[in-house]
């Protein structure tokens, strides 16, 4: 693994903490399905942890709700605590898992509860700010690149063991 130097205005996702951080976000972020926009807000959190690109938190109340069916299966974090999962459904298209919200997080992420973490790689298209993000390689961590931030990444093969 070869850390990228940020250049200005970045960051490395290398220089991000662990355990990981939570920090508000301002700038819109967007979640496209389907022809249709999910969720949108201005009022999201972004969790920033070592080797791993940001992931965005959107309030459940920015949220399409009528879109959201729950899903099966649940995982734990030991930063964040249990997730529950989320599948898309708009009109003909469906998304299994696309999102995931902790409804009873540990206490350094009590503001997220109640807030949903979307896959990029598992809708249409995600936005932060005006920019279009990538999805973070894999299919375990979900989070959202930008030109902003600089890796490597973890979540691709050969990662894990970072």
């Amino acid at each position: 693994m070869n850390r990228l130097e940020p250049g200005p205005g970045q960051e490395s996702v290398w220089d991000y903490p662990r355990p990981p951080r939570l920090e508000g976000e301002r700038r819109a972020l967007r979640v496209d399905f389907a022809g249709e926009t999910v969720a949108f807000t201005t009022r999201g959190f972004r969790v920033l942890e070592t080797s791993h690109p940001p992931v965005y938190y959107i309030p459940l109340e920015d949220t399409r709700r009528d879109l959201l069916i729950e899903a099966t299966g649940r995982s734990f974090c030991e930063f964040k605590g249990e997730a529950r999962y989320w599948s898309l459904a708009v009109g003909d298209g469906y998304s299994e898992r696309a999102a995931w919200s902790y409804p009873e997080p540990t206490a350094a992420f009590a503001a997220i509860k109640d807030y949903l973490a979307f896959y990029a790689s598992r809708v249409d298209g995600c936005w932060v700010g005006d920019e279009r993000v990538q999805a973070q390689e894999g299919d375990f961590y979900g989070g959202w690149i930008t030109s902003r931030i600089v890796g490597p990444f973890k979540g691709g093969p050969g990662t894990l063991g970072w």
